[in-house]
């Protein structure tokens, strides 16, 4: 009784599993750093299988991130810079001006030069080659600095001419940065080579500083009362205003990103509150579009995405025209329904609740807006993979059940908060690592449920074995090389099974699930007891004709059941004769291996004593052959009525 207790216990005790599903998962986070995908937690790697919904920042992620001026706007005049930054007209070299367009429109001087020194962006150049250079730092900031520079304002020259005192940095409530600088000492020569350009700035000589302001549209025209035309301020009227929004909206619907840049002249340089200080009473200038292509991989990853059942969704801090033209380019966008920051904050959390089943696009939101965005998908039973890459993007990452952080533009706070980090910033890159982790989930159960299958059948065999009076079929020892090869070797090579054909074809599973629904218990009671009856029939009709190599009889069969069952399991559905041999050439090895390893404790001499087994004759063998194969057509016939079904 003592043995029968111990051999029970091994039989039941899926020793290998814990190690198995740790390797599965370790082995799957490497596989998805070879995709440009790093897991800073292991867990996370089998959550991705059943995620729902994924929101993303629209700049950098659905977009390349290479931002392009090709719009310039102030009262009564635009340009289209395309053909400059194309390098159709020569750029030209520092300290030189294409002074027929900028002193034919000095408004155009102004608006660069703010949008320029209003900015934490720097231009490289190439030392080989002067005719290139590229931004270092923010794109949109580098965007409007490379703008300004094709124009002839080079930063360089104009940060001398209008050194930096103070600061107000950008914002996400506020959308809006403002910085103060002096005006040019009279004493010193400009740099600039536009001598005129600057009349007017100071209001009649009063000022010594100037802030500059760039913002959002909404948020500029807010702290604006005049604009700035022909040389001179005027009020800001109302109808200056809805021309303003109306050409703001043009360029939005164009999928262009715009900024605006308004300015202040200041006597006295401000002590504290920047802020409060400086932005108010602000000359507005005009606006600077920008082109961010949407990356061509994106598109198909949002349709993968779709045919997966999981709904992508952008959130971006961009106005709302340009984040549904974006939108609707990818093909995110399904109704034309956009919620804003403020509808955000004007819902109640019920009502947001509703509504996040509906909505795909949300333009100009903040941090505080991804956070209230998850709570309510996940409050509909979402689960939710959530981007970003600032500081305050971290609770949002936090409370999403997959945090995603940027890895180049990402800050640490984002990446420490983050489960995982995109090396390369692309939103493609979340819909393979999704792919990679519904394998990984399915691969997990498909050795879960040959495990539990095995042991069950051994605990059938012997429980039915005392029952019928015989001795103990099989020893503890051999049960434990039984589980610590079949649970060991053949499980591990089903964790790196690859991809069924259907894996983005079909809903995420639920993430409650338990790890035995859809068939895998129903499976492992009449697959075991199957295999348990084989075990006892086989082992009751030897030992009652009074041969001593009924117990090995018994263990080889086991054993190479093992095999055909690893294989056969490869797929819940698919015949193994369709998904091919070869296809998973790591377990083909390890059956190989464990069929060698089996024959040998068969054979010789010194393992049949250690494993008390007696050499089986050819006829023998090839009958332990052919039965062991009873739990593998079993598996591929109910497969076929499934197919049928």
């Amino acid at each position: 009784m003592f043995l029968t207790a111990v051999s029970l216990g091994v039989a039941a005790v899926p020793e290998g599993l814990p190690t198995v599903v740790t390797i599965a998962l370790a082995l799957g986070a490497k596989r998805m750093l070879k995709r440009r995908v790093l897991i800073r937690k292991l867990p996370a790697v089998e959550t991705l299988g059943s995620v729902t919904v994924i929101c993303s920042d629209k700049t950098g992620t659905l977009t390349e991130n290479r931002m392009t001026v090709s719009f310039l706007g102030v009262a009564g005049y635009h340009i289209d810079l395309t053909a400059h930054l194309r390098g159709s007209k020569p750029v030209p070299s520092p300290g030189e001006t294409q002074s027929s367009l900028l002193e034919e429109h000095p408004a155009l001087v102004l608006l660069l030069t703010g949008a320029a020194l209003c900015n934490d962006a720097l231009l490289e150049l190439d030392l080989d080659n002067p005719q290139q250079f590229h931004a270092i730092g923010d794109p949109t900031e580098g965007a409007l600095v490379i703008a300004a520079a094709c124009l002839g304002l080079w930063k360089t020259d104009l940060e001398h001419d209008f050194p930096r005192i103070a600061e107000a940095p950008f914002d996400s409530e506020r959308k809006r940065m403002t910085t103060v600088h002096a005006f040019p000492d009279e004493t010193v020569p400009m740099q600039t080579s536009l001598e005129g350009a600057w009349n007017g700035w100071s209001e009649a000589g009063k000022a010594s500083y100037v802030a500059f302001t760039k913002g959002a549209v909404d948020s500029l025209l807010n702290i604006s009362s005049k604009i700035w035309i022909n040389g001179h301020t005027e009020p800001l009227t109302d109808t200056w205003r809805e021309r303003i929004y109306a050409a703001n909206n043009q360029l939005a619907q164009e999928g262009m990103r715009i900024l605006h840049v308004a300015f202040r002249p200041l006597e006295d340089l401000p002590q504290d509150h920047l802020e409060n200080t400086l932005e108010q009473d602000l000359v507005f200038v005009g606006g600077i579009g920008m082109l961010d292509p949407a990356r061509p991989e994106v598109k198909g990853a949002v349709l993968t995405c779709k045919t997966a059942g999981i709904r992508p969704v952008m959130i971006t801090g961009d106005h709302r025209l340009t984040a549904q033209h974006i939108a609707h380019e990818l093909g995110i966008e399904a109704n034309g329904r956009t919620l804003t920051g403020q509808d955000v904050d004007r819902l109640h959390p019920g009502e947001l609740a509703k509504l996040v089943e509906s909505v795909s696009v949300y333009a100009r939101v903040s941090p505080q807006h991804k956070l209230k965005i998850v709570h309510a998908l996940q409050n509909r039973g979402h689960i939710v993979a959530m981007t970003g890459d600032g500081v305050n993007d971290a609770p949002a990452l936090k409370q999403a059940d997959i945090g995603v952080a940027m890895g180049i533009t990402g800050t640490d706070v984002a990446k420490e908060a983050a489960d995982m980090v995109l090396l390369d910033d692309n939103f493609a890159t979340i819909v393979t690592a999704t792919k990679e982790g519904r394998v990984i989930y399915d691969n997990i159960r498909k050795f879960i449920k040959y495990v539990l299958t095995g042991n069950s059948g051994e605990l059938w065999a012997i429980v039915l074995a005392l029952f019928w009076g015989m001795p103990l079929l099989l020893l503890p020892l051999q049960i434990l090389w039984i589980n610590l090869t079949a649970d060991g070797l053949l499980a591990l090579a089903l964790s790196v099974e690859p991809a069924e054909h259907n894996v983005m074809h079909r809903p995420p599973y639920k993430p409650n699930e338990s790890i035995l629904s859809r068939g895998v218990s129903r499976d492992i009671i009449w697959i075991g007891l199957l295999l348990g009856l084989v075990l006892l029939v086989v082992g009751h009709r030897y030992w009652v004709a009074d041969q001593s190599n009924w117990q090995t009889m018994v263990f080889s069969i086991l054993a190479f059941s093992r095999m055909g069952l690893a294989q056969t399991m490869r797929s819940e559905r698919d015949s193994l004769f369709r998904i091919g041999w070869l296809s998973n050439k790591p377990l083909l090895g390890v059956v190989v291996l464990t069929f060698g390893l089996q024959l040998a404790i068969i054979y010789i001499p010194a393992l049949q004593m250690l494993f008390k087994t007696t050499a089986l004759s050819i006829t023998d063998l090839m009958i332990s052959l052919m039965l062991s194969t009873i739990i593998f057509w079993a598996i591929e016939l109910e497969k076929w009525f499934i197919r049928r079904r």
